[in-house]
């Protein structure tokens, strides 16, 4: 059993009957009363983020995880295929396993948490930033670069991000999967 004082981000908890993955968390010591812990919890089951307050001393129970690096190979409708890079075994995930699934091209390199206990994935952390290419967008118009207009474009996985006028199609970006937003234009 962990206490609060062992909280991280990233730490995985038993909590109310399932799992939970922390993403966010402060130490609250207020001038008058005891001190607690506001977190920002995620299950890993159903992709729910919860907001929950400890006190200062709860224990909580920690999950023992390890974490792999496996190859995203594809996308079936309702399963994402992973491969282990070291022993090639095969795992399927659903969507809400994947923080942001439309930023996965195939071939991709992510790292999975997987319980210990069960051998059960948990979740899957993504780069902080992928490189995808744009398959559509509309022409930016000359002369309207005065303001920062962006205009929507959809990269070769299938998601919608905006980006500034000067983008347009075959053009390489780099976007941050934390957020989905455009990060950078990449120059070959």
């Amino acid at each position: 059993m962990a206490s609060t004082s062992d909280i991280r981000n990233g730490l995985c908890i038993r909590y109310n009957h399932d799992i939970y993955k922390i993403t966010e968390f402060l130490h609250v010591k207020p001038g008058k009363g005891p001190a607690f812990v506001r977190t920002k919890l995620k299950s890993v089951t159903t992709g729910k983020v919860l907001d929950n307050t400890f006190s200062a001393g709860h224990k909580i129970e920690e999950i023992r995880v390890e974490t792999h690096k496996f190859q995203f190979l594809y996308e079936d409708g309702e399963f994402w295929h992973f491969m282990n890079v070291e022993d090639y075994t095969q795992i399927r995930l659903t969507e809400n396993a994947l923080d942001m699934p439309k930023l996965i091209k195939e071939g991709e390199v992510v790292t999975i948490l997987i319980n210990t206990e069960d051998n059960m994935p948990l979740s899957v952390d993504m780069p902080a930033s992928v490189v995808l290419e744009v398959t559509h967008t509309e022409p930016g118009v000359k002369g309207n670069t005065a303001t920062n207009a962006t205009k929507p474009a959809t990269v070769e996985t299938g998601f919608e991000v905006n980006v500034p006028l000067f983008i347009n199609e075959g053009d390489k970006i780099k976007i941050e999967t934390d957020k989905g937003t455009y990060k950078e234009r990449i120059k070959e």
